[in-house]
């Protein structure tokens, strides 16, 4: 038998292995930890112990936070202060899924009453969400804890009351298991079994989970490759499940001609801000943008050039990440008609430099090799598309697939719907079907952690119309199910007359907050 396969913590900064982290999953280890999973299922059934967990496990983290940014800045050059930023994020969500268990909302407690009166008669029928079962978690690579092992897809799972199993993603192992270390000492500490959260490495490790007959959805963050076989693979077995995935995305942006006229050097230098965040590795950075041409154009691109010229050449995650960056500039680049006010490229022998691309709008809304130009690039890149009219607008907006944002520059009359042409109404419109999240006047970098979130979008964005940031994350991991006519004895708590849990609910249609 071979020797399992060693997993190493890697420098970005300079290629070079750190130190060995652990071995990868072999398909009987993976068998293990999901089986453990499954059995720890009930002990999360109690929302009291979930909230106690999901508290606990972000004091641990708060507590190490000088380690855990040492441990992810190491491994993927983000920079203590983006880390600290990331880290409170993760610990504010882990929080805010705490208060969502504790209000019970979520479980969609439903009572109606039976009514022998209607025609046809009525049952009896009693409604609320329960979870799924054993969970499937693929880390992100650009977010090495609020979308990785203690991010937002375990805290919703957790969440819900479903066990973890977590592919670790292999750009930061060290950090990964670090943190799940603090999660599961949080679980101890919470009287929960080992089973609850569990972590593995490895490619087939990751093809073996989502097979796994027992667990029962999945939740991803990556490539559009990547994750489509995976998406697949969850579809194609005999039993399928929920996949969750979040896959790729353009992100457009469309600036007016009337907005460029008021404000271009505010735009430029935004977008600048915008398309070099984390070195160009969000999920949202904008990676189309359709400026008018002429004078104001002109000028917003004079004030992009000049702040991206003043952006400093960085660390990507992995050196095959810098690599697909440097050949998807060069692929692009070499198009007809495209130009670079600002190259970008090899900032040095590990580092990069931002820059953007420019190409005539008219040259994107038929088909033809330009189509390359309307794929995510991923990196600190950006392509302007400068169009003539606003049919250009349409027609390159028609081409578009599915994406997590799409950000309109209006003007102010537009703004305010008083420009006469109704142009921020019809651009509003017809940007809602591209994106899950539509950013007026701003910038689409930086999603809140809100009651009111949405990441998620059409596919290739997702793989499915949840959102995996947000209170309604928890939606993912559960399913409802209804009793008719089912003796008040034999009813779970939640669904009792009394309300014995103080949920609120929804009783012969009606909400009641409190018992």
């Amino acid at each position: 038998m071979a020797a399992a396969a060693p997993v190493w913590s890697v420098d970005p900064r300079t290629g070079k292995q750190r130190e060995q982290v652990a071995v990868e999953a072999t398909a009987d280890e993976v068998d293990t930890v999901v089986r453990a999973a499954h059995t720890a299922r009930a002990a999360l059934a109690d929302r009291a112990v979930r909230t106690a967990l999901l508290r606990r496990a972000a004091e641990l983290l708060d507590d190490a936070g000088e380690a855990v940014i040492e441990a992810a800045d190491a491994e993927t050059a983000l920079g203590p202060g983006r880390l600290t930023g990331e880290l409170a994020r993760t610990t504010y969500q882990l929080r805010a899924f705490a208060d969502l268990v504790q209000e019970g909302a979520f479980l969609d407690v439903r009572i109606d009453h039976a009514d022998p009166a209607l025609a046809p008669p009525r049952p009896d029928l009693r409604r609320y969400k329960i979870p799924l079962g054993p969970v499937a978690v693929y880390s992100a690579s650009n977010f090495p804890l609020a979308f990785s092992v203690p991010g937002g897809d375990t805290a919703s799972a957790l969440a819900a009351g479903c066990p973890v199993v977590v592919k670790a993603h292999p750009d930061h192992p060290a950090t990964s298991e670090l943190c799940a270390a603090l999660l599961r000492r949080a679980a101890a500490e919470a009287g929960l079994p080992e089973g609850v959260l569990h972590l593995v490495h490895g490619f087939q490790a990751g093809i073996d989970l989502v097979r796994h007959p027992l667990i029962a959805a999945a939740g991803f963050t990556g490539s559009v490759r990547g994750g489509r076989a995976l998406y697949d693979a969850a579809a194609a077995r005999p039993h399928p499940i929920p996949f969750h995935g979040e896959l790729g995305s353009l992100n457009p942006v469309v600036i007016t001609e009337a907005a460029a006229g008021e404000r271009a050097e505010q735009i430029g230098a935004g977008l600048a801000g915008s398309m070099t965040l984390g070195l160009g590795q969000f999920c949202v950075k904008p990676g189309l943008v359709l400026v008018p041409a002429g004078p104001a154009g002109e000028r917003l691109v004079t004030a992009l050039t000049a702040a991206v010229s003043n952006s400093e050449a960085g660390v990507l995650l992995d050196h095959r990440m810098r690599q697909a960056f440097l050949d998807g500039i060069g692929s692009r680049a070499a198009l007809a008609d495209v130009e670079a006010p600002v190259t970008p490229g090899a900032g040095g022998e590990h580092t990069v430099s931002a820059g953007f691309l420019t190409v005539p709008a008219a040259h994107l809304t038929t088909e033809g090799p330009h189509d390359l130009l309307l794929e995510e690039c991923f990196g600190p890149v950006t392509v302007v598309a400068r169009y003539t009219d606003e049919a250009e607008i349409a027609a390159v907006l028609a081409r578009l697939p599915g994406n997590l944002s799409a950000t309109l520059h209006l003007g102010d009359a537009e703004s305010a719907g008083t420009d006469g042409a109704g142009r921020g109404a019809r651009l509003l419109a017809a940007v809602t079907p591209l994106a899950g999240r539509v950013v007026v006047n701003g910038w689409p970098t930086g999603v809140a952690v809100a009651p009111a979130q949405h990441h998620g979008g059409p596919y290739p964005a997702t793989t499915s119309t949840a959102t995996s940031v947000g209170g309604t994350a928890v939606e993912r991991w559960l399913r409802p199910v209804a009793y008719q006519d089912t003796p008040p004895a034999l009813l779970p708590p939640e669904l009792r007359e009394d309300n014995p849990l103080g949920l609120p609910r929804r009783v012969d249609g009606r909400a009641h907050d409190t018992p």
